[in-house]
């Protein structure tokens, strides 16, 4: 064999390739229910679908990379362990707040740990961006939809009436003379800048080498689907305005919006191609071959793969079911200036499925006010499918016709109390619902912060019991006054409401 082409390949790269593909293996096979998971998005999920191509694209991209890694010798390193081990502390966390997301997340750096790990910093700079492109692979981004479907609406209300369009809006929903629009999920335009980015990135760094045009393009890429978002949905409001409704509705909704999307993005990469930069990549220099590198690869993928291997089974153990146990839960008795309704006086209830135990009350100030109902969610030893905050749970579920949600923000009331207030519509009509969790006997009102400190209880063995707390009452003619007969009924039966969630985590068993 001629020596030079040898020497070309570099030193024990043969070995590292298979200690590397062996390593890899062994992360997807603990972690496969992960992996699974997330390929079960990318094909059902219209806004995940790119996550198909990140590991055709990922392979090109190494392939490309071939040359520049030619002669460069592997350097394996075993102190990866430390940041894929705190991935899969992630990823246990993950799995104990059922918050997938994290799990996704925490299962694509372990496997960029065991790349790295595996062929050490000159090699892993060669092939950073491949390695770093791994993570649009991640299903990521429902945190924006709210956000997101928030400004298109303000948008496209606002570009209305300065075309001279009369419009009323409510949240999301909004009318014009001959109809009703609103933004729903599909409008947000998250599917557009998640594919955006993705190829924003990729073309940020085939076409250019300087490290500050490739992070401009890729905030080029970030603002321009938002904009055209914007202007899609105006569009479309007023083609179907312009039209009487017989254009811009149904399939051809969202083929218009796909069709100006796909003009708008070819249109700024068209511009960006006016300053390419052509790339340049130093010829590496062929490195002298250590005989001490055919056993490092090995050494490095076994301290990574023990670092990687405990959680899931910690995950099993932590989710070991516990049997059911008699619960008693009941609504306060009215407070002073308030007497029982039935429970049946308002029709409304939230949505949370899974709870060991539910309480229900309707409430009427001595005034002969609209009443407020109260409903109670108390949970213990939380999982799968018992979980207090899930899709699907909250104070308006997906799958009931003639609910939605208005406009959502969160309050302060007296003491200091902070918690989410909410305006839906319902058959009955508007609702303004208030709602807010207990644990440890505190209040909070964000999911986020919840969901960690149920894992943490989770993760150290103390018990998770926590309620959610929802309280409702009709809207009629004035927001106002639903706001303060709300506040009214919550300063009177705060310390009760609080009292029976706290005695029901006393009938949980020894």
């Amino acid at each position: 064999m001629n020596p030079d082409i040898t020497a070309r390949r570099g030193p024990g790269l043969s070995g590292v390739a298979l200690a590397l593909v062996l390593g890899l293996l062994w992360v997807v096979g603990w972690y496969w229910q992960t992996a699974r998971d997330m390929a079960g998005i990318w094909w059902r999920s219209d806004t995940y679908a790119h996550g198909l191509v990140v590991l055709p694209i990922f392979a090109w991209l190494v392939w490309r990379a071939r040359d520049r890694m030619a002669g460069l010798g592997p350097q394996p390193s075993g102190w990866m362990a430390l940041p894929a081990a705190a991935a899969g502390l992630l990823w246990l966390l993950g799995g104990l707040a059922s918050v997938a997301a994290a799990q996704h997340f925490a299962l694509v750096t372990m496997l960029f740990c065991v790349f790295l790990g595996s062929l050490g910093w000159k090699l892993g700079r060669v092939l950073l961006f491949p390695l770093l492109f791994l993570f649009f692979a991640v299903p990521i981004g429902d945190f924006m939809l709210p956000t997101l479907m928030h400004y298109t609406a303000e948008f496209t209300v606002w570009a209305l009436r300065l075309s001279g369009v009369p419009v009323y809006q409510e949240g999301l929903h909004f009318v014009v003379p001959n109809g009703r629009w609103s933004v729903v999920e599909a409008c947000s335009g998250s599917r557009y800048l998640i594919a955006s980015l993705m190829v924003g990135a990729l073309y940020a760094y085939l076409n250019y080498r300087s490290l500050r045009r490739r992070l401009l393009f890729m905030l080029v890429a970030a603002i321009v689907p938002i904009l055209a978002n914007w202007l899609r949905a105006y569009m479309i409001v007023m083609i179907g305005y312009l039209s009487d409704n017989t254009l811009a509705v149904g399939v051809d909704h969202l083929l218009y919006g796909w069709v100006f999307f796909g003009i708008v993005i070819f249109l700024m990469f068209w511009i960006g191609g006016r300053w390419r930069e052509e790339p340049v990549y130093p010829t590496p220099l062929a490195e002298a071959a250590d005989a001490s590198v055919a056993a490092r690869p090995w050494a490095a993928v076994m301290v990574l793969a023990l670092a990687v291997t405990p959680f899931p089974a910690l995950l099993r153990a932590l989710e070991a079911p516990v049997a059911a146990f008699p619960v008693a839960l009941s609504a306060p008795a009215p407070a002073a200036g308030w007497y029982a309704e039935d429970a049946t006086a308002i029709a409304y209830r939230p949505h949370y499925a899974g709870a060991r135990v539910e309480a229900f009350g309707a409430y009427r100030d001595e005034a002969g006010s609209p009443p407020v109902g109260l409903s109670i969610a108390w949970y213990y030893a939380q999982r799968d499918d018992s979980e207090m905050l899930k899709w699907g749970n909250g104070v308006v579920s997906a799958r009931e016709d003639g609910v939605d949600i208005l406009r959502r923000e969160v309050r302060s009331v007296a003491g200091g109390l902070a918690l989410v207030q909410t305006l839906i519509t319902s058959p009955q009509g508007n609702l303004l619902v208030w709602h807010l969790y207990r644990l440890d006997g505190l209040n909070f009102h964000r999911d986020s912060e919840v969901k960690l400190r149920l894992a943490l209880e989770r993760l150290v063995g103390r018990e998770d019991a926590s309620a959610a707390i929802v309280l409702a009452t009709p809207v009629g003619d004035d927001a106002g006054r639903a706001g303060q007969r709300l506040e009214a009924f919550l300063g009177a039966h705060l310390a009760a409401i609080e009292m029976a969630v706290d005695r029901t985590a006393e009938s949980i068993p020894e």
